[in-house]
């Protein structure tokens, strides 16, 4: 629970959004790299000027020779990826690949990025990659002791702590009150009344505690989770919000249906968190790799980022973001007339890029981290709830350059 005192989305944005991007059938380092530029820059690209937002990318090791992975790359190919890993926009697993198929193969691809001071933190699920860590839809058994596949000890050890084990849903926006708005489609009215009401039953499925749907419940963006061999973990809900369902639209052709002005206004009324389902490697020209419509649809976006309506995060920040804010307690005080906030972090290292503190006097308070004094902090005018607040600025990530 998030101490009141904590504004749920960094000063002076209305929502957050991350763009999860599964790599499947990304053909070559061309496309994956471009894509890379293209999101993240705002250079000429393939594909014109970037739109300089900031979206991550998911990684496997073991693939077939046709997708690009990190094995079938070059050199240069592998150096690109360990840059974008180090500076935090490649963040997450996508299994370990489909030919990955027992320890061994996890073991190489560990010591690999260890060797070079990278670290990924996020895991997500990967069709029905044996490596995948949910049992039942992703036919996982990375956590189960004993298979030959077995590996969640060596990939926690080595910094996972955030999992996706195969859920989505169609709610626009989490960790706020639940509801349909922005899915209606006049134009699309029978699948879209579809997606409603499957995403409504799996709801009530979940208030019944159905297993499968037990992450429906509340709507909320990250759930405390523990794998089967024993590690706590932190498992994330995903987001389709296409009117075709959750399975619909998941690709490079069918993200302009989703960056919809309606979708994305309805996340900034909802004061809400959102990590996007999507495979951006998926696409269907090679040469002009995202179409015209995909590409205005990141501008969309944009436009939104840059109106400081929505904060654009990679996913291992959106979520290392949410978890601090639901963990870090706020102590106030005041010593005459000054107000005095403290923050106890509880001994956990976080990022804290964005934490925004409501204080009735911002230019009177004084702030302090498990009692150490924070200086480097703004000062901001009352927001839509009339309150004012201190902040601590959000970094941007810089990206690297590729070779």
């Amino acid at each position: 629970m998030t101490d009141p005192k904590i504004r749920k989305i960094p000063y002076p944005y209305h929502a957050m959004l991350a763009i999860c991007s599964d790599l499947d059938e990304t053909p070559t380092r061309r496309e994956y790299f471009e894509i890379a530029r293209f999101l993240n820059t705002e250079d000429e690209t393939a594909m014109g000027p970037g739109v300089g937002l900031e979206i991550g990318n998911t990684l496997y090791f073991d693939m077939p020779d046709n997708q690009f992975a990190y094995w079938n790359t070059d050199d240069d190919g592998r150096e690109n990826a360990r840059r974008l890993i180090r500076s935090g926009y490649i963040d997450s697993f996508h299994s370990y690949g489909d030919f990955a198929v027992d320890r061994g193969y996890v073991e190489r691809a560990l010591n690999e990025l260890e060797s070079y001071d990278c670290c990924i933190r996020v895991w997500v699920d990967h069709s029905k990659a044996v490596t995948n860590f949910d049992p039942g839809i992703m036919f996982g058994k990375g956590d189960l002791e004993g298979h030959e596949a077995f590996h969640s000890d060596l990939t926690y050890r080595h910094g996972v702590r955030y999992v996706w084990r195969g859920r989505v849903t169609s709610v626009i926006g989490q960790d706020c009150a639940k509801g349909y708005g922005g899915l209606w489609s006049m134009k699309h009215a029978v699948p879209a009344a579809k997606t409603i009401l499957k995403d409504f039953v799996k709801s009530l499925l979940a208030l019944k505690n159905h297993p499968k749907y037990a992450l429906h419940k509340g709507n909320r963006l990250i759930y405390p989770a523990s794998l089967r061999s024993g590690e706590s973990v932190i498992e994330f809900m995903r987001c389709n919000p296409h009117w075709g369902g959750v399975s619909a639209g998941e690709t490079a052709q069918g993200i302009p249906e989703v960056l919809t002005d309606r979708v994305l206004s309805t996340l900034t009324r909802k004061r809400a968190k959102s990590i996007i389902y999507t495979h951006l490697g998926k696409i269907a020209d090679r040469a002009e790799i995202f179409s015209e419509a995909t590409r205005n649809g990141f501008r969309r976006l944009k436009g939104y980022a840059d109106r400081q309506e929505i904060l654009v995060a990679t996913t291992y920040r959106l979520l290392q973001y949410t978890k601090m804010t639901e963990q870090i307690r706020v102590e106030e005080s005041e010593d005459g007339s000054l107000i005095l906030i403290n923050l106890v972090t509880g001994g956990a290292e976080y990022d804290l890029s964005g934490l925004t503190i409501y204080t009735e006097k911002p230019e009177s308070t004084r702030l302090t981290i498990d009692n150490q004094p924070m200086e480097n902090f703004e000062i901001n005018v009352p927001d839509e709830t009339g309150r004012a607040s201190i902040s601590i600025p959000w970094k941007k990530l810089t990206f690297p350059d590729l070779v």
